[in-house]
């Protein structure tokens, strides 16, 4: 896998490609206002991206109708030296439909300790959890 960055514009905005050439801009945060995604929302979003992916398969191949799917992706960070790497983070999906409370909770359970590549990655250094919200009610997990 490769992408490439390429510098927008005198400042810090980059136009990021991969191999599907869908343009994703970064840039930083200080620089009010911000015309991309800083590279820590990025983390979150993949994070997001991957589980969601994972969890709306799963659930098609088990024959349930998802209506509507959310995500609420929150990290907290530390200071370590002059950075601020994220210590925890904590996935809040947010499902509606006619689907079946064990199986949304095997599907996400699956997506995070599984399948989703980037929650794999950071789970050594990153604290990863997770809790669902089906149809408006909180479901345990």
């Amino acid at each position: 896998m490769k992408v490439t960055l390429e510098r927008k514009n005198d400042n810090y905005l980059f136009e990021a490609t991969g191999a599907s050439g869908v343009p994703v801009y970064i840039d930083n945060k200080a620089d009010e206002p911000s015309k991309g995604a800083s590279p820590m929302e990025l983390l979150l979003m993949g994070l997001g991206g991957c589980s969601a992916i994972d969890v709306i398969m799963i659930l098609k191949k088990q024959r349930q109708e998802i209506t509507s799917y959310k995500m609420e992706v929150e990290g907290q960070r530390r200071e370590v030296r002059k950075a601020k790497p994220f210590e925890s983070i904590h996935v809040r999906l947010i499902l509606e439909g006619e689907i079946e409370e064990t199986k949304a909770i095997r599907a996400a359970q699956l997506s995070f300790e599984k399948y989703c590549s980037v929650s794999i990655t950071m789970e050594a250094s990153v604290k990863i959890t997770y809790s669902i919200v089906l149809n408006g009610k909180e479901i345990s997990v």
